[in-house]
């Protein structure tokens, strides 16, 4: 079993070099599930506090050691998604994850699955819940099976998220 130390990008306890796929099933019919019980609001509210308690080790790290570590951790992340063609760039200022192939609409769409339309806002919901407490933003653009994710520090000048900029995700 492997360990959980400073040194890797995911602070999660796994054994495995790759997740299993079938788990795109289950976010999605539970956020099916949510959006159906408390509605959009509440699926946001849901996104928005997994983001700031469970990937709470996520955001200290991108706190301490900043545009490195959001580099580190997308490319880690990504790695392990079964499926996923991304490509991860960082600047001085900026890092940028250029999702060509969604592994989760990717698979869902292969075994003929109904997406939650709203499935796409999810990265931008959480990724900002993470990113925030740490001193950066995210944005995300495009959606429907590929997107751009930037991570900037937080400035006045960077408008809000358009949530119109993420696609709707569909079958």
């Amino acid at each position: 079993m492997a360990t959980k130390d400073d040194n890797n990008a995911l602070p999660y306890l796994d054994d495995k070099p790759v997740g299993a796929a079938d788990f795109y099933f289950a976010i999605n019919a539970t956020f099916r599930f949510i959006l159906a019980r408390a509605g959009l609001d509440g699926l946001r509210r849901y996104w928005t506090d997994l983001g700031s308690t469970y990937f709470a080790p996520v955001s200290q790290r991108w706190k301490a050691n900043g545009l490195t570590a959001i580099e580190q951790y997308w490319t880690a992340f990504f790695k392990a998604e079964p499926g996923s063609e991304v490509e991860v760039r960082r600047t001085e200022d900026m890092v940028t994850v250029e999702v060509k192939v969604c592994p989760a609409i990717a698979h869902l769409r292969q075994h003929n699955r109904e997406i939650v339309p709203c499935f796409c806002q999810h990265c931008y919901f959480i990724s900002e819940s993470i990113a925030a407490p740490a001193g950066f933003t995210a944005r995300v653009r495009g959606g429907n099976g590929s997107c751009t994710q930037t991570f900037q520090p937080s400035r006045p000048e960077i408008a809000p998220q358009d949530l119109t900029e993420i696609a709707e995700a569909a079958c």
